[in-house]
């Protein structure tokens, strides 16, 4: 609708795509350089640089980093910080932009996925090193979304992990809209919240860290009493606290 031609990267490209799509694994060195360089030989050069590759699952802070941990940081902030090292040259020749899409959870952090909590804020650091570098050619935007409807939570339902009731949804149309706004407005906005009440938590966590800790604690503790997490041996250590009564 934008009259902008549109090539993404993706594991598995569907026939349904409505753009364009290579196939690539962003958790892959070698393949990544070659899969960009394909796609701006499609574009003629590069103006618009949005990285949502995007991978969650359940990922207790108090257990040992395992293969779900190192799989959401290669994907989460490895995988972007592969393809913006391989699209650096087109977007400084086009004076162009790079949109990340990260998380709420980047700054106000929810129990039990800390490896997407941890790899969307490395993403927002990673977007501020890159601003220092070229951005006096590139505008660098982070986006903010909170918790949208999708696959991406699938597997830690899965495990007995949903924090279902942690976190209020919000359509995907808003946050599309705010991506294009970080990528196509006027002004290189450096930080975007996708809704009102994004931009009211986000500006908690940074300020007022210990309303929104004793929130999230709150909530948590309404979950373990629910059941919600019965079962789950991901978080048997938090419901044996909370039910022991140790949280200081």
């Amino acid at each position: 609708e934008l009259g902008a031609h549109v090539v993404g990267l993706d594991l598995a490209p569907r026939p349904d795509d409505p753009a364009e799509v290579l196939p690539c694994d962003l958790t892959d060195d070698t393949a990544v350089p070659g899969a960009v360089a394909a796609a701006l030989d499609r574009l003629g050069g590069l103006d618009l640089l949005i990285n949502n590759a995007g991978t969650g699952g359940p990922a207790p802070a108090e257990l040992p980093p395992g293969d779900e941990v190192r799989r959401q940081l290669d994907i989460n902030l490895l995988g972007a910080w592969r393809v913006t090292a391989a699209c650096v040259d087109a977007l400084v020749a086009s004076r162009g932009r790079v949109v990340m899409v990260s998380s709420r959870m980047a700054v106000l952090q929810l129990p039990l996925a800390a490896a997407y909590g941890a790899s969307k804020r490395a993403l927002v650091a990673y977007a501020d090193a890159l601003r220092l570098e070229i951005g006096t050619h590139v505008g660098v935007s982070c986006v903010y979304p909170s918790a949208v409807r999708s696959p991406i939570h699938d597997s830690t339902a899965a495990a007995g992990l949903s924090l279902e009731g942690m976190s209020s949804y919000e359509p995907l149309e808003g946050v599309v809209d705010a991506v294009l706004r970080a990528g196509l407005g006027r002004r290189v906005r450096r930080d975007l919240a996708t809704t009102r009440r994004g931009a009211a938590e986000i500006f908690l966590a940074r300020h007022l860290p210990s309303i929104t800790d004793r929130i999230v604690a709150r909530t948590l503790a309404g979950r373990v009493r629910s059941g919600a997490f019965e079962g789950a041996e991901p978080a048997a250590g938090v419901v044996r606290r909370h039910r022991q009564g140790d949280r200081p």
